[in-house]
């Protein structure tokens, strides 16, 4: 079995997870934040939705880097509404899902940085990055949203289980 095949079933169950909480994700609310400190809603969501994304890039290359040296920094899109949310969403997935198929076991073992304005943050094999950086990123800015949307009064999904608003 290639190194994919388990790292695409938790993908799939992961994100048919991660749709169901950001098609909550309340427009009138989208600038909320529960303190000043913290990133908006709308924020949050596009966060969440834009990982997913960053699923192919490190199935294509060997580094990504926010902010490269002579080049343009990274530039999150803005959240507009939730209708453009989960379109967002939905191509970063199926894009994602297409890339991560195609890595060879050979290439999941190969070392995968992240940078800052050419400064590493972290090197690990490209198995690691897709499991720490991409689902395990996406996971816990998704507990951060189910928070949110719970001050917020916004009935929750089922994620790993019963919700006080999905209690089957």
């Amino acid at each position: 079995m290639p190194l994919s095949a388990p790292l695409l079933a938790e993908f799939d169950h992961e994100m048919q997870t991660t749709r169901a909480l950001l098609a909550r994700t309340p427009e009138a609310d989208s600038a909320w934040r529960p303190h000043p400190k913290s990133t908006s809603l709308g924020e949050l969501a596009i966060h969440v939705a834009s990982l997913v994304g960053v699923a192919k890039l490190v199935a294509e290359h060997p580094e990504i880097d926010f902010s490269p040296p002579g080049g343009a920094p990274f530039r999150p899109p803005r959240f507009e509404t939730t209708a453009k949310l989960l379109e967002l969403f939905d191509r970063n997935r199926e894009a994602a899902r297409a890339a991560i198929a195609l890595v060879s076991d050979e290439a999941m073992q190969q070392p995968w940085s992240l940078r800052n304005a050419g400064v590493t943050f972290f090197t690990i094999p490209r198995i690691g990055a897709f499991r720490t950086f991409v689902m395990n990123h996406i996971i816990h800015h998704r507990g951060q949203l189910s928070v949110y949307y719970r001050l917020r009064d916004v009935p929750l999904p089922s994620i790993y289980g019963p919700t006080a608003d999905e209690p089957r």
